[in-house]
């Protein structure tokens, strides 16, 4: 596939989506076309991840492997409380840092020690929320916005 070829043949350096972190496969659950990998981090956070079949079998994706996860902010939403939803990523930590800009603000929260997840989001939600440097809040991600990469 063409994912395939243009990983062997360059490695990636940079990658726009700001988040970036690490996590072991726990398991593969394949389907007709797609299949969910779920993941853990090093500090004990589930990651949900639904990639296509060719995806899984391009990374060699498998129960105990190291892989790359990476979100895009605006991808992120946040709340105050964990909620019931169909969203299977939902991570609890502090707000470390929110700048503001004239329509959004990018909320920067840490799920773990060394593990920040970015969000862009409205003003308008940042102020409806209540948010604020030092408080706890909820990141959630919907698994279809979990991209995956192999690690060396």
């Amino acid at each position: 596939s063409f994912a395939k070829m243009f990983y062997t043949e360059r490695k990636i350096k940079m990658i726009s989506a700001r988040n970036h972190f690490h996590g072991i496969v726990k398991e593969v659950r394949k389907g007709a076309v797609n299949a969910i990998v779920k993941l853990e981090t090093a500090g004990g956070h589930k990651v949900s991840s639904t990639i296509s079949l060719e995806a899984v079998e391009d990374l060699k994706l498998v129960e105990g492997k190291k892989a790359c996860i990476f979100v895009k902010a605006t991808e992120v939403m946040m709340a105050n409380e964990n909620l019931r939803i169909s969203a299977r990523n939902q991570w609890k930590g502090v707000i470390k840092e929110i700048k503001e800009g004239a329509v959004n603000a990018i909320v920067k929260l840490e799920i773990e020690e060394g593990v920040i997840i970015s969000s862009t989001i409205s003003m308008e939600a940042v102020k409806d929320l209540s948010l604020s440097v030092g408080s706890h809040a909820v990141a959630i991600v919907k698994s279809t916005s979990v991209m995956l990469g192999e690690e060396e």
